[in-house]
């Protein structure tokens, strides 16, 4: 044992000074070893009296990491020193081993840091189970502990800090992630998104030169009022992505010049097979039920017989026999369910019979554009007035034209990245509306500007939308000028948020790890202690 003992110490104790390892005891599961601490003396906890006067000793088990798949169990004797200090509230204190034990620790500081680890990278159950992969047993709930125990690590001041908002609880809870843009590690989480909070963040810390932001309200107004002297930033894929969605809505206000011009409804109408000469319904079970009953009566009158004796063989009751021998025509009876009440889908009829001639057949979509315009009720009654009426109307012949989203991609991608069959299509639409040929020539001239950062040429780009016969392009130009200086800052400086984008992925990932226990504080820890 005394050749063992030297390399015991290496393996098990190699950053621990003043232990001494005495017996190793090696069993089926288990690994005992026996140590004692051989330090001279210790320092008081709540005086810092050094002292070298022992009162006592007494033994701790702390677990250790499991070796060569057995548990490990040291058995340290530990020594109560006497405090010299007479004033002191302590009479005697007991020693503590550093990078070994700690008070009240029933882990070595060696396990606790690996499954603070594994707690950091897994959260609570995914933790769980991988420590039961190395044969340490430990709850979700301690590890959970663990984390939130652990002290928030010291940052300094950023000097470029990127501010974003991230879901804690989508639609309803919104935090904010700040992140220093030059070491590309977070620095803090802020609990909400109200531009108070934020003003108290960057007023603490006077070194921030610049913010870089996207465009909303409370953080311009947050980042105006904490950091006057820093340069606000606007983020530029935020500022595309708004120019995207302006351009769709202007494709979509012109998706009737994205088809070849077709002959219209009234002609496809008259070219259709004439329709059946009764207005009725058929092949409905109750429609051709009125009509069999209606022709039975008749040829029984016919017959000779009286309209009690009908009654009596039909099963049926004499006033209904009364009003079938009343009327000369069975769809004289088609009253109340078949009559044509007003719908509050009336208004939009005209709308969704214009929508499927231009091609359109997805009923979900044509109901998401009506609710866009005002339509109050839900999808069933439009699934049904698609079903019932518009299925066998029949629809322009020739190929099906180009989706607006679809318009819009190829608008938005560089000429030369497109595939020949979008470069022709994409020719061919343009061709066919100055409008959105236009706008085609807005949106390269701001690819530009923000390529090449040429900040300064925005003004003339904002005079030069505004004109337009675009709406949608007019108020996304609006906008910007309502946060020039950020917007021009974000056009002609080299900083983006991009990586505080990435962080926000990253935060959505760690949430969903702690299956709703993503409480803010131990979202907090996890997002700037494991990064």
């Amino acid at each position: 044992m005394s050749e063992v003992r030297p390399q015991l110490d290496e393996l098990l104790f190699w950053s621990v000074e003043n232990v001494s390892v005495e017996l190793v005891e090696v069993a089926d599961t288990l690994v005992r070893v026996e140590a004692q601490a051989t330090a001279l003396g210790a320092a008081c906890p709540g005086c810092g009296c050094w002292s070298g006067r022992i009162h006592g000793s007494y033994l701790r088990f702390p677990r250790d990491l499991p070796t060569a798949g057995k548990r490990v169990v040291v058995s340290l004797r530990v020594r109560r020193f006497l405090c010299a200090e007479v004033s002191c509230p302590r009479k005697t204190f007991v020693e503590q081993v550093p990078g070994l034990t700690r008070r009240f620790g029933r882990r070595t500081e060696r396990l606790r840091s690996t499954l603070v680890s594994v707690g950091l990278a897994l959260a609570g159950r995914a933790g769980a189970r991988m420590s039961d992969a190395f044969g340490v047993r430990v709850s979700r709930n301690t590890l959970l502990r663990l984390i939130t125990s652990l002290p928030d690590p010291s940052v300094s001041t950023p000097r470029v800090v990127g501010v974003d908002e991230y879901a804690q609880r989508k639609g309803r809870i919104y935090g904010t992630v700040l992140v220093d843009v030059e070491t590309r590690r977070p620095v803090d989480l802020l609990p909400n998104r109200e531009a108070d909070t934020l003003a108290a963040w960057p007023s603490e810390r006077p070194g921030i030169e610049i913010i870089c932001r996207d465009r909303a309200r409370f953080y311009a107004e947050g980042a105006t009022r904490g950091a006057p002297q820093a340069l606000q930033v606007a983020d530029r894929w935020h500022l595309w992505h708004n120019l995207g969605e302006a351009a769709e809505k202007c494709v979509f206000r012109h998706r009737a010049c994205l088809r070849p011009a077709t002959a219209p409804l009234e002609e496809l109408e008259q070219t259709s097979e004439p329709p059946d000469s009764s207005p009725w319904p058929t092949g409905h079970r109750f429609a051709e039920r009125t009509r069999a009953k209606h022709a039975t009566v008749h040829a029984l009158l016919a017959a000779g017989h009286s309209k009690r004796s009908i009654a009596r063989q039909l099963g049926m009751g004499f006033s209904t026999v009364l009003r079938f021998a009343h009327v000369a025509e069975p769809e004289q009876l088609f009253t109340g369910q078949w009559q044509s009440r007003p719908t509050k889908l009336d208004a939009f009829k005209p709308y969704l019979d214009e929508r499927w001639q231009e091609g359109c057949t997805n009923a979900w979509k044509l109901w998401e554009e009506i609710k866009e315009q005002g339509y109050p009720d839900g999808y069933g009654n439009v699934r049904a007035y698609v079903s019932r009426n518009l299925r066998g109307k029949p629809q322009p012949v020739g190929s099906r034209p180009p989706s607006a989203r679809a318009v819009t991609r190829w608008i938005l991608t560089r000429p030369e990245a497109l595939i020949e069959r979008d470069r022709i299509q994409l020719k061919d639409v343009l061709a066919n509306c100055p409008e959105l040929d236009a706008l085609a020539g807005h949106v390269r001239s701001f690819a530009n500007m923000l390529t090449q950062l040429q900040g300064h040429q925005l003004l003339a780009w904002i005079e030069a939308a505004t004109t337009t016969d675009l709406p949608s392009l007019q108020r996304f130009a609006r906008q910007l000028e309502r946060d020039l200086d950020a917007v021009t800052a974000g056009l002609s400086q080299p900083w983006n948020s991009g990586v505080v984008e990435g962080h926000v992925n990253r935060i959505k990932m760690l949430k969903r790890q702690m299956f709703g226990r993503a409480g803010f504080e131990l979202l907090r820890k996890r997002v700037l202690l494991y990064s």
